[in-house]
């Protein structure tokens, strides 16, 4: 095929769509179901009228094959657990008896049995729950799920793509089960599991699939020669299939590196590449292994991960230069839209210059159309919608909202100095303990207590007008005072008061700090029924007065214990919000670090001898290929002490990271020379404390014993045999006790009797330690 009848081919589609319903209408069918007010056939009706509301959106949009079996009551990745029949043994029990709950026994864990592990997918902010798999694992092809939602959009008279986690990744997702050997590899499960896709892709295009997407975003990572000779194996074997759909075979989030050739040979019928950021060095790659002669390549130029406003003549320019390298080049995102909010449309406080600049999930799909409307008919078609993209970009660009010389200046002066601490660790550490008295094995939480109703609905009467100010804050300060004294009476040695009047670890902030946009409806799912709305980082960072200090040094007043003061660290507000993408990201962190700093330095000013700033995306955030992360890692770690390192050296500085792999940035939680960090560890068994003293960490730390992202309530004993387990990786002296994150999102009554056996589980080792 021509480039000319390539292009006049291009059409438009997207990989995924975000789940929720405009109104969150599936996290409140879901939990619901939870708590008994919703019925089984109810929430399966929810999930069935919001999966056709996306297809219609799609259609209407121009979108001719639209993406199926994206889907998900909870995650993706364990939707494909189901499908390949690799449910651990502790929930199969559950799984027989209710297809349903068993499910979300999985994801949520039950009295009874622990969930599965839940990490970060990628560099992103969504969770998924990681595969355990064994050398006894025997995989089963159940694919009525996916079967199923393919027969929906058939039946609505659309085409339909079902989308698939690839089986290279989902094994290189995975983990060994329980009782497994940590060296076990679940790669060499692939030539198990390959009949299985092979089953489902054939009752797929039994249902009537024509196309079947796999996706690969692990192939975008650093892999080895054995890895990439089991995609290349994986590929040559489904592509080799009779009774099979056409295969696009998807990865995103990075440049594609050694697999694309691999791929680009493999006899499958497309690729499906982002070609944004630093995985634009797509493109010379797939010239550079001959193209796609005789496929179909699905081109992600618009950003799927962030909000701004596609550059729709610098797309149209990559686009024509994709055109002479494969048979047919359609148009889409770089990664499913799951990533952003649904409709910018919603958004009616911010201001309609502003709003011009943005992009969520239906605008990106109108971006998308109209870039393949320009791609097959030629840029007149598309005149009028190429010069409003461009006086937009334009007003962004001018804008005063963008740039404040003062911010740019203070970071400018910026010194190494500035970003260290006026002594060691050692000596630190000594006045630290002096001046805090507290005892062997210190507990602590997070942060975050129970957001209760009452707080949701005290927030939205103060929103509506319905009572004042002063309402709310006698509402926020009986809070607290039941916070802390619950901590005094449960035995708890450092205290927080409970973060009541925060709706969102990073929104709070960015609604305080000047250069960021706060919206009202865009929603992102994070895990589960966890969404969350990451503010918008538009222009330069600044904090116009204190942000916490008030509420703190309250809760202070309440109690003679320590009260820790509570910040989010300048990578995860970052990482947390849709950041600028007109200057380097490093640039960003600085200038929010420092904003951080003067709130640090407010705090220790105003008593508190305990200050956290926590950092849960250091991890997250990292660069998927080795060769970008020292540069990121340098920012990054600066960022933090620049945060930090203005204290005296008796205030103890605390940083907190959950639901990661850490094993990879130990050096880097080393570089932020915090006194004391927390880390999840629960769900891991401990892996992070093996791993920190494998490294020698010299610092203070706290893997959590208490799995907050479970409603199940752990005994002291539990509590106490992961302490035992910590303590043979970290010394006493070093060790503190905490749950793995914040409770936000935990219930009154479990949090009470988690805590009070979190206290007793300390305790019950001390006692230990004291006879031994």
């Amino acid at each position: 095929m021509t480039a000319k009848s390539a292009a006049a081919a291009a059409r438009p589609t997207v990989y995924g769509y975000p789940r929720q319903g405009r109104n969150r209408e599936l996290k409140k069918a879901i939990e619901g179901y939870w708590k008994g007010r919703v019925t089984a056939d109810a929430l399966r009706g929810t999930a069935a009228e919001l999966r056709r509301e996306n297809w219609r959106q799609l259609a209407d949009a121009g979108v001719h094959e639209v993406p199926t079996g994206d889907f998900s009551y909870y995650d993706h990745v364990l939707d494909t657990t189901v499908m390949v029949g690799a449910i651990p043994e502790r929930h199969r029990t559950a799984v027989a008896a209710d297809a349903l709950d068993g499910y979300f026994a999985m994801a949520r864990g039950t009295q009874e049995v622990a969930p599965l592990e839940m990490t970060k997918w990628f560099d992103t902010n969504y969770h998924y729950l990681v595969p355990e798999l064994g050398p006894d694992t025997a995989f089963a092809a159940d694919p009525a799920k996916q079967v199923g939602e393919v027969k929906e959009a058939l039946a609505l008279g659309l085409a339909a793509r079902p989308v698939l986690v690839g089986p290279v990744t989902y094994l290189l997702l995975s983990k060994p089960a329980p009782g497994v050997p940590a060296g076990f590899d679940p790669l060499t499960l692939l030539d198990r599991l390959l009949p299985v896709y092979a089953e489902v892709l054939a009752d797929l295009r039994a249902a009537g699939a024509e196309w079947v997407q796999l996706d690969e975003p692990a192939l975008v990572q650093d892999r080895t020669p054995a890895e990439l000779n089991a995609a290349e194996r994986a590929y040559r074997e489904l592509g080799s299939l009779i009774d099979r759909p056409r295969l696009l075979v998807a990865s995103y989030f990075d440049r594609l590196g050694e697999a694309l050739p691999l791929l680009a040979k493999a006899p499958v019928e497309g690729l499906a590449l982002d070609f944004t950021g630093a995985a634009a060095a797509n493109l010379d790659a797939l010239a550079a292994a001959g193209g796609l002669p005789g496929k179909r390549l699905v081109a992600g130029v618009v950003n799927g991960r962030n909000v701004w406003v596609n550059d729709l003549t610098a797309s149209l320019s990559t686009l024509g230069t994709l055109l002479g390298l494969a048979d047919r080049v359609d148009v889409a995102a770089s990664c499913s839209l799951l990533h952003v909010p649904l409709d910018a449309a919603a958004e009616r406080d911010i201001d309609p210059q502003l709003l011009r600049w943005l992009a969520f999930a239906r605008q990106k799909t109108a971006e998308i159309a109209t870039l393949a409307k320009g791609l097959s008919q030629g840029t007149g078609a598309i005149a009028a919608e190429l010069a409003a993209n461009r006086a937009d970009l334009a007003a962004r660009a001018d804008s005063p909202v963008t740039r404040d010389p003062a911010v740019r200046a203070r970071a400018a002066a910026v010194t190494e100095a500035d970003a260290r601490r006026s002594q060691p660790y050692a000596e630190r550490t000594a006045a630290q303990r002096a001046h805090l008295g507290l005892p062997l094995l210190p507990t602590t939480t997070i942060g975050s207590f129970p957001q209760t109703a009452e707080l949701r609905t005290a927030r939205a009467e103060l929103r509506a007008g319905r009572i004042d100010p002063a309402g709310y804050e006698e509402r926020i300060r009986a809070e607290i005072q039941e916070v802390i004294a619950f901590q005094e009476k449960s035995g708890l040695d450092v205290l927080v008061h409970g973060e009541p009047e925060r709706n969102d670890m990073v929104q709070y902030f960015a609604e305080q700090l000047t250069g960021y946009l706060a919206t009202q409806h865009g929603w992102v799912q994070s895990y589960g029924t966890r969404y969350v709305r990451p503010p918008i980082l538009a222009g330069d960072i600044s904090r116009p007065e204190p942000m916490t200090v008030r509420w703190t040094t309250y809760a202070q007043s309440l109690t003679d214990r320590p009260v820790k003061g509570m910040l989010t660290g300048p990578v995860t507000m970052l990482a947390w919000s849709f950041v600028r993408d007109d200057q380097p990201l490093g640039d960003t962190a600085r200038q929010v670090a420092l904003a951080l700093r003067d709130e640090v330095d407010d705090l220790e000013a105003a008593g508190s001898s305990v200050i956290q700033v926590d950092e849960p995306a250091l991890r997250e955030t990292l660069p998927l290929r080795a060769a970008d992360r020292a540069a990121y890692l340098a920012w990054a770690t600066e960022a933090f002490r620049l945060s930090t390192s203005g204290v005296r050296p008796d205030t103890q500085i605390h940083t907190h990271m959950c639901y990661a792999e850490f094993g990879d940035v130990v050096q880097a939680i080393d570089d932020l020379d915090a006194d004391v960090i927390s880390l999840e560890a629960a769900r891991s068994h401990m892996q992070v404390a093996r791993e920190l003293a494998s490294h020698g960490y010299p610092r203070e730390a706290g893997p959590g014993v208490y799995d907050i992202h479970s409603p199940r309530v752990p005994s002291a004993e539990e509590a106490a045999e992961l302490l035992r387990t910590g303590l043979e990786a970290i010394p006493a002296e070093r060790l503190w006790v905490n749950p793995d994150c914040g409770l936000k999102t935990r219930g009154w009554p479990e949090t009470r009797s988690s805590l009070e056996n979190l206290v007793a589980a300390a305790r019950t080792v001390r006692g230990e330690l004291a006879t031994s």
